[in-house]
């Protein structure tokens, strides 16, 4: 165990974290997984770039106001 994780630059700890997470996964499920991990990441940046939008336009109308 101790050879595949130097290749894939993994501590064995790190190993043993994801197996016990991930490994009852079906390759579907780890698939739709990712997916919704993916989507969820995309989803918080379009809200931290709207939240940053809100606050500049509020800094704006307390300047003109």
């Amino acid at each position: 165990m101790a050879g595949i994780c130097r290749k894939y630059g993994i501590s064995e700890n790190t190993f043993y974290v994801w197996r016990r997470k991930y490994g009852n996964l079906s390759k579907d499920e780890a698939k739709k997984l990712k997916a919704l991990e993916e989507e969820n990441r995309a989803l918080k940046k379009l809200l931290a770039e709207k939240e940053l939008e809100i606050q500049t336009l509020r800094e704006i109308l307390k300047e003109n106001f």
